[in-house]
């Protein structure tokens, strides 16, 4: 069953037999280094059980290396057809195991794709990386079965994930995702390893569904909210941005900044304010 899937021609092949090129405006960055794709795709856990879903496959040097770490079910979401011969190829080579939406990733309802849990594995578009977390945190929030993300961002935003409050980083995707699941970076991955070459740096993150942390929070959209507002005025006091609370309720002064609260703080401020 592998080996149809390792017998296909270099991804680098494939695209110039069909004259693919990566594109700006889906903010594509190709990965071709196997050593990449194979250690991404053998961190993701219990893989060879758990169904995994790919968002922006392109020329499919990830998707390859997920198949032949085991998966028995990987559905990949692709937005640019222009793909479609190379997929098609890795498809067929799968053996049923393959299965290609093409469509925006924003727009696919994944508690649809007929699985009662899956994974997510992904080199994300840098262009709409950040939405989809926030995405899929919410799915997580809201009692979705999403196992594990297992992502590559650029590095400051994987840094901005695994953050803790006091750090540089330390923000709003921080502490939703602490909220609700732990996390860690990988790896990280140099810029040359991408066609083409993006100019800054990139990290693998995994995010792993914390279930006692999910229980403790009601609603993540709320804390988003909260979030996206102190965050939105990082050098202000809270007090400056929000002066109408009576601090001292929440064990606060309104002298400190956003990035001085953590995050169980912040869901005790959405919970009451909001």
């Amino acid at each position: 069953m592998m080996d149809k899937v390792s017998a296909l021609p270099p991804v680098s092949e494939m695209m110039r037999a069909c004259g693919l090129e990566p594109k700006k405006q889906f903010g594509q960055n190709f990965l071709f280094d196997l050593n990449l794709t194979g250690r991404i795709a053998r961190s993701v856990p219990d893989i060879e059980n758990i169904p995994v879903v790919e968002v922006g496959p392109g020329p499919a040097g990830l998707t390859r290396a997920i198949l032949l770490a085991g998966a028995k079910k990987l559905v990949a979401i692709e937005k640019d057809k222009t793909t479609e011969p190379i997929l098609s190829a890795v498809t067929d080579a799968s053996d049923g195991r393959l299965s290609v939406i093409y469509d925006d990733a924003l727009r696919v309802n994944f508690s649809e794709l007929g699985f009662s849990e899956y994974s997510v594995c992904a080199n994300l578009p840098y262009n709409v990386g950040t939405e989809l977390l926030i995405g899929w945190l919410q799915k997580i929030a809201k009692g979705e079965q999403i196992k594990s993300l297992t992502l590559m961002f650029q590095k400051e935003v994987a840094q901005r994930i695994t953050a803790r409050p006091g750090d540089e980083h330390y923000g709003r995707l921080a502490v939703l995702t602490s909220l609700i699941a732990d996390s860690k970076i990988l790896f990280d991955v140099p810029n040359t390893a991408f066609v083409p070459r993006p100019k800054v740096q990139s990290a693998v993150v995994q995010i792993i569904p914390n279930a006692h942390k999910i229980s403790q929070i009601s609603d993540l959209e709320k804390i988003e909210k909260i979030t996206a507002k102190l965050f939105g005025q990082r050098r202000k006091m809270i007090r400056a941005i929000m002066p109408n609370v009576c601090w001292s309720d929440f064990g606060l002064q309104g002298t400190e900044r956003a990035e001085n609260l953590s995050p169980e703080t912040f869901a005790h401020l959405a919970k009451n304010l909001l």
